[in-house]
């Protein structure tokens, strides 16, 4: 896989250490047990998988790049690069400015920019109105677009579909960046319609089969399907694809169950449409990896990376499931020995939690991170809890150990 140049600081000597040792050791990449770091009183287990992914590392690559090569221009992102907050702090410290912010709340008008601009569009993708918008004003927006290759492999995949006239069902969250931006590029062929989550596709399948009046669809699905939809013919042919951080077992259950509904519905296989996954190789590289991290018996888990990132708050649903877990976007969070400050993304509220960590020697912590995190920061979260123990071990020989 093609390397990337990134920012040194970015970058762990432990964790691409460790990486390496165990892609060395598992080439094939069949073996998702933990990696063990044992600094005696703490024990702490490292997913097989996790951090910066090939879109990340493109789309970081691109915008530094960029900065490089544009001195005294005016650099723009379209919005967040990626949802880590210390990527983006740094790319603002370089002076680039956000177009809009995550939820797509205009930052600056579209109408202030001129043709010399440069505008970067993040790993997300963006919508087709925004591109031919700022075509318009003369940007050259292919030229620094770091959309992941993912991304845009579920944008063929429904154009795909869109021509044997399915229509597309995007499994996402509607607020999300890469939602909108594959609705859009979904809906500009083929009728299209967002589901966040199982009770939402059970509504669904309620219209589909008939169960439910179609007299109040427009309403319960207002702001999710594109325009002119017809909910009367339009769900007849369907097709799944989905956001690519999403979990894939939802992802799966979601498609399976639509599908039983149309085979019941219209006696027809081809009514549904085949659209395998479409998620990323890191996400499911990375939940795959959480799996087998929680085969350990541990006392609590802890995952690090921006609160609004979707691939990370899968990975931290999928923790809570079995033990307490802890969601910190740096090793500043764990104010002590005593006390953590954590992200509940359900609730979207910051909490200080005391008490934390169990009095037993020693304790055992799982520990992962998103795709839009550095490892710089899972080694800094490393060495805080390290040092929260009197540890005599040093990472450095670790590092020593796994090379």
């Amino acid at each position: 896989m093609k390397q990337f140049t990134i920012p040194f600081t970015y970058r762990s000597p432990l964790i691409s250490a460790i990486k390496e040792n165990r892609k060395r050791n598992d080439k094939m990449k069949k073996d998702f047990s933990p990696t063990l770091l044992d600094f005696g009183p703490v024990q702490i287990y490292l997913a097989r998988h996790f951090g910066f992914c090939y879109g990340v590392e493109n789309a970081i690559e691109i915008a530094f790049k960029t900065i490089d090569e544009n001195p005294g221009k005016r650099i723009y992102l379209l919005s967040e690069m990626i949802h880590n907050p210390k990527v983006n702090e740094d790319l603002q410290k370089r002076g680039v400015q956000f177009l809009q912010d995550t939820y797509g709340k205009q930052l600056v008008p579209f109408e202030s920019l001129h043709e010399n601009d440069v505008v970067i569009i993040p790993a997300f993708g963006t919508t087709i109105a925004i591109e031919e918008k700022l075509r318009s004003l003369g940007i050259a927006i292919e030229k620094y677009n770091t959309t992941c290759p993912f991304v845009e492999k579920v944008w063929n995949r429904s154009e795909q579909i869109a021509l044997k006239k399915y229509t597309v069902v995007v499994h996402g969250k509607p607020s999300h960046e890469e939602t909108r931006a594959t609705f859009s590029h979904a809906a500009i062929n083929t009728p299209t319609i967002i589901v966040n989550n199982m009770a939402e596709t059970h509504i669904l399948g309620d219209y589909i089969s008939g169960k439910r009046s179609l007299d109040d669809f427009y309403e319960v699905f207002a702001g999710r399907y594109s325009d002119g939809f017809n909910a009367a013919t339009d769900l007849q042919r369907i097709g799944v694809v989905n956001q690519t951080t999403m979990l894939a077992s939802d992802t799966q259950a979601i498609a399976d169950y639509l599908k039983m509904v149309m085979l019941d519905t219209f006696k027809d296989e081809d009514r549904f449409a085949d659209t395998r996954d479409t998620l990323c190789y890191a996400t499911t590289d990375n939940q795959s990896a959480v799996y087998g991290l929680l085969d350990v018996a541990a006392d609590l888990a802890i995952v690090v990376g921006g609160y609004n990132s979707s691939n990370t708050s899968h990975l931290v649903e999928l923790c809570e499931e079995k033990l307490p877990t802890y969601f910190i976007d740096n090793a500043d969070k764990i104010l002590s020995a005593e006390e953590i400050s954590h992200f509940n993304f359900h609730t979207k509220t910051v909490l200080q939690t005391k008490g934390y960590l169990p009095q037993k020697e020693p304790v055992k912590i799982l520990m992962t991170s998103g795709a839009s995190c550095p490892d710089a920061m899972v080694e800094d979260v490393i060495n805080k809890l390290a040092s929260l123990f009197n540890s005599d071990m040093h990472t450095s020989e670790l590092v020593r150990h796994f090379a």
